[in-house]
């Protein structure tokens, strides 16, 4: 029997890793399904581009895995058994299971909203194809002016209130900041994207944590009223409780625990990549929730479930997170390099020769996703005997 690898969600962790494991293991050992809820791939790197109202060309994750070997299963993940081994999910065709010999634990995350009220229930967010969609609409009633308020000054934030203010100069743009803005920057690069903001017109709001959204206004924590035709709400991610509900170890914040190998510390059947991962890098501290960090821990899993299986020795490097790239409009941005303790270096890139940089970034991986095997290579590895494995599948 075929050792079966399911792979849940297909974002950049989980697309990339598919592609890879397609790649470099061979078909007559091997099985590899992709369990993902929407036909198209979510370009996240662009949703807040979506939301301002430019058109992203999709692409179908059909067409994408097509001649790979891959087989993509378009359902939604209810639940995971990892004692059985199998994932529950619904779809066009009803409930069903999916079973698996490794999981390769890829959901992403979501927004996060923190309790505060109002702001699940009036605000808007770029963290999905939908909810970005749902923001380009709104805007657009507004016609040429109203006020939009962004919440959060972390990457999310800036690049949204920057592209906003771009794409639709006739509205007011303002973000709110719970401390300085770009205060994880270096001076000179805290310079330039201040700059940016007065360039573009956007407004901040410093010191400024938000203690409720209603729909013409958002109330800050010491009482102050900011009014807001709309409220976009970027104030941090958040993982599905699903892998706690499963009895996977996870971290005070629902991200599954893994080893250097992106292995859950608990399942070892279980890995898990993106956002859905809590990895520590070579700083003792956990990789951010990133696009970064997604190609990090995705390239991490699929090499140690490549060496597990076909016998060969499990890559013992560090991971080593590098810098942040912010996109500030269409024609500027930042590239902030970083030391090993995550401080920002006094060298940065900036203007338009970083926006070419991310545009070339985003090429890359659209590029990627696209050639999801990079052209399946002339060999791939055998997996070693494990007779063990199909004894405990047959009792499974």
């Amino acid at each position: 029997m075929k050792h079966r690898i399911v792979v849940l969600g297909a974002g950049y962790a989980g697309a990339f890793a598919a592609g890879n494991l397609a790649r470099r293991l061979s078909p007559a050992d091997t099985e590899i399904t992709v369990v993902n809820a929407a036909p198209d791939f979510v370009e996240r790197m662009r949703l807040h581009q979506l939301a301002s109202g430019q058109d992203l060309a999709s692409r179908e994750l059909a067409d994408v895995f097509a001649g790979t070997g891959v087989r993509l299963r378009l359902a939604r993940v209810t639940g995971i058994d990892p004692e059985h081994r199998s994932v529950a999910v619904t779809g066009e065709d009803g409930d069903g299971e999916v079973a698996y010999d490794t999981l390769l634990y890829a959901l992403g995350s979501s927004v996060a909203h923190h309790d505060v009220p109002g702001a699940a229930e009036c605000a808007f967010d770029v963290a999905g194809r939908s909810s970005a969609l749902r923001l380009r609409e709104r805007l657009a009633g507004l016609g040429g002016g109203g006020t939009v308020v962004v919440v959060g000054e972390g990457l999310t934030g800036i690049e949204t209130a920057t592209e906003l203010a771009e794409s639709r100069p006739g509205l007011s743009i303002a973000l709110a900041a719970r401390g300085e803005l770009g205060a994880w920057l270096s001076p000179k690069a805290r310079r330039h994207l201040r700059g940016a903001f007065d360039r573009l017109g956007v407004t901040v709001h410093e010191h400024t944590a938000v203690a409720a959204v209603e729909p013409t206004r958002v109330i800050t924590a010491d009482g102050r009223s900011v009014p807001a035709d709309v409220t976009v709400w970027s104030a941090g991610f958040a993982v599905h409780p699903m892998a706690a509900a499963a009895g996977l170890e996870v971290s005070g914040t629902g991200r599954i625990v893994v080893d250097s190998s992106m292995r859950s510390v608990s399942h070892p059947d279980v890995y898990a990549a993106g956002d859905s991962a809590y990895a520590i890098g070579e700083n003792s501290r956990p990789l951010p929730m990133s696009c970064a960090s997604a190609g990090l821990t995705n390239m991490r899993a699929t090499a140690a479930i490549i060496a597990r299986l076909t016998g060969g020795e499990v890559p013992a490097t560090g991971l080593k997170y590098f810098g942040n790239h912010i996109s500030l409009g269409r024609r500027d941005a930042i590239f902030q390099m970083v030391d090993g303790d995550v401080r920002s270096k006094s060298w940065f890139l900036g203007g338009r020769t970083a926006a070419r940089l991310k545009s070339g970034v985003l090429k890359g991986a659209d590029w990627g996703i696209a050639h999801p095997t990079f052209g399946l290579p002339k060999r791939r590895q055998r997996l070693a005997p494990a007779p063990g494995r199909t004894a405990a599948r047959a009792a499974a």
